[in-house]
């Protein structure tokens, strides 16, 4: 779970501040192509949206050789998103 830059997000009538971005994996074939799942959550653990993001291409090769994939598969979602990680 990465801290993200408030957004406004519409729940139950009123809109709510989502503070925190959590990604996951949930498939990799090793090859070309990840997709992930993602979640935004408010700082007391509502979770605001979710959906699943795919990785291919370019951005697919740099994070499976990235020294640190965790870290670069959070900013590419991010921006995926439009999200700013603090």
């Amino acid at each position: 779970m990465k801290e993200i830059q408030p957004v406004s997000i519409w729940y139950n009538g009123t809109l709510l501040p989502a503070t925190i971005f959590n990604l996951q994996s949930i498939n990799d074939n090793l090859i070309d192509s990840a997709t992930f799942y993602y979640q935004l959550f408010t700082s007391t653990d509502i979770p605001l949206a979710g959906g699943n993001l795919t990785m291919t291409g370019e951005d697919y090769v740099s994070y499976s050789s990235s020294p640190d994939s965790n870290s670069y598969a959070y900013q590419w979602g991010a921006t995926q998103l439009n999200l700013i990680l603090v």
